[in-house]
């Protein structure tokens, strides 16, 4: 009986522990990620408690692949692909010259530790979290281009850092490395991962598209992470990538094929389950931290404590020199360039290059090293790599993490209206074509002259009022109901068709999509698409 209600006491004490801490962050001026992960690893060391393992297995399968869909479908695909050169110098370019330092430095702190084992800790310690990053940046008042930024770095390093990583362990284990396989296997990788997610979404889309059952398509949404994640990995190939892909694709079809309550319950219930996943995720990561430090021999920690802190720095100094010659080399070389591209203020390099906070992705790349190599013999400094990869995100992530704040304030970024403009503009052509639509209108039969004047009246001052709901008349109700439905589409397919062509980004359209749904779900027409 004990047995069977460990799990529930397990998940009643991290509700509870996820609640307080989110409640008392509030209060302090400490993003809610440290202290969670610090609660976690306060709960960890408290004596006669049974020691935590966290399967990594649990961190790829359970908790990766919601959290990377769901930054890939709130990643402005216009955007993304407008900021694809430096995204790219950072989730490949940096990832590989952060992995080459690491290998470098490994190498010298521990010797003996053979070439494919310091690239493969390298692999696990070069790539920023996406969970980290995403949870840190996602309230505070930074420039628009940063965040875009860290965000795709955060979608796509982890492919090239896993990449190198899966490369290097199978290379310590057999004793045998090719170059040209390696780098022809990342570009297979990439492809077929990506292909797999296109695929996974264009599958979501036509099952949507099928149902008019509300609770099927948000349950589509649900399963879509983990299909993609889990048919990549059986053909071993980039299941990141694959989840990415179908994340994006998924966010520029998505507004067509559902009705607007489908949309609205699928925002709700994919904020609850990110907020519980990335709340969980440092919990846990704490509580592994806290496992981890407690069986630790007093005798043998100096050498592993300095070597993290050394490789803490490093990670550190990669990035902050990287950053600044990876955004003042394009432009030096070429005119064209510099040209259609200024270089950023001083203030936002600064900022990417600061923000590289470490998480559960690299842990459990540690954790899930093999125990043992191909001749049995044990995987040599595997006990070194996981408590230096504990430094490093510790280094990172609570020294990183708590300094953003008052950085960015010391910062002083000047207030961005791009968005309020795209907004505005948003909502006049959107408002444009209601009015055209209205007119399409005219002749229908069954619509009423007095209605389609109360419409475009409202339409043409702009203000949202509430239709009366004082009409005792059936057939005008369903009138003005129908009328309003229809109007409300056209919006939104014009505010569709303004993403598309570029001309607003994805959070614009999911800011007034967001409006229009609630409309139609006042006026009864929630299921309507």
């Amino acid at each position: 009986m004990t047995d069977a209600l460990q799990p529930i006491l397990l998940a009643i004490g991290l509700a509870s522990l996820i609640l307080l801490v989110t409640a008392l962050a509030r209060r302090l001026p400490i993003p809610t990620p440290i202290l969670q992960l610090l609660a976690g690893l306060g709960v960890g060391l408290i004596p006669g408690l049974p020691a935590f393992e966290l399967d990594p297995h649990l961190v790829f399968l359970v908790f990766l692949p919601p959290v990377l869909w769901s930054a890939a479908y709130f990643t402005s695909f216009r955007e993304f692909r407008q900021n694809l050169r430096p995204i790219t110098l950072l989730a490949v370019g940096l990832v590989g010259a952060t992995t080459a330092a690491v290998a470098f430095a490994a190498h010298a702190l521990f010797p003996g530790m053979p070439w494919a084992v310091a690239v493969a800790l390298g692999a696990i310690i070069s790539p920023p979290d996406a969970v980290a990053a995403e949870a840190i940046l996602k309230r505070l008042p930074v420039p628009r281009r940063a965040v875009v930024i860290l965000e795709g770095e955060s979608l796509v390093n982890d492919a090239s850092a896993l990449v190198l990583y899966r490369t290097a362990v199978a290379a310590a284990v057999t004793g045998s490395f090719s170059l040209g396989e390696a780098s022809v296997r990342f570009v297979v990788d990439a492809l077929l991962g990506a292909l797999i997610g296109l695929f996974v979404g264009w599958c979501i889309l036509q099952a949507a598209k099928r149902t008019r059952d509300v609770l099927a398509q948000v349950l589509l949404t649900l399963v879509g992470p983990y299909v993609a994640w889990v048919a990549a990995e059986v053909i071993h190939v980039s299941a990141v990538l694959a989840v990415v892909a179908g994340g994006l694709f998924l966010r520029q079809q998505f507004s067509e094929v559902v009705s607007p309550a489908a949309r609205m319950q699928a925002r709700t219930v994919w904020e609850l389950l990110i907020f519980v996943v990335n709340a969980l995720i440092f919990v846990l990561l704490g509580l592994q931290f806290g496992t981890l430090l407690g069986a630790l021999q007093p005798g043998g920690i100096g050498t592993v404590v300095t070597a993290g802190l050394l490789l803490s720095l490093l990670v550190i100094v990669v990035r902050l020199v990287w950053v600044p010659v990876a955004t003042f080399l394009p432009r030096w070389l070429s005119a064209e360039r510099r040209r259609r591209d200024p270089m950023p203020e001083w203030s936002s390099i600064f900022l990417v290059s600061w923000t590289s906070m470490r998480g559960i992705v690299s842990l459990a790349s540690a954790l899930a090293l093999p125990v043992v190599l191909a001749d049995g013999s044990p995987m040599p400094y595997r006990t070194e790599i996981v408590l230096v990869t504990m430094i490093v995100i510790l280094m990172t992530l609570v020294a990183q993490g708590i300094s953003l704040t008052p950085i960015i304030r010391a910062l002083r970024f000047a207030p961005e209206h791009a968005h309020e403009a795209e907004v505005h503009y948003a909502r006049r052509e959107a408002a444009r074509y209601g009015l055209e639509t209205i007119d399409d209108l005219r002749d229908e039969p069954w619509v009423r002259g007095e209605d389609l004047a109360r419409l475009e009246a409202e339409y043409r001052e702009r203000g949202r009022q509430n239709l009366s709901d004082g009409d005792a008349d059936p057939e005008r109700s369903t009138s003005r109901r129908r009328l309003r439905a229809a109007v409300l589409r056209a919006e939104r397919k014009q505010l569709v068709r303004l993403r598309n062509e570029g001309a607003i980004s994805d959070e614009v359209l999911l800011e007034l999509e967001g409006e229009l749904d609630v409309e139609a779900l006042r006026i009864g027409e929630g299921d309507a698409r």
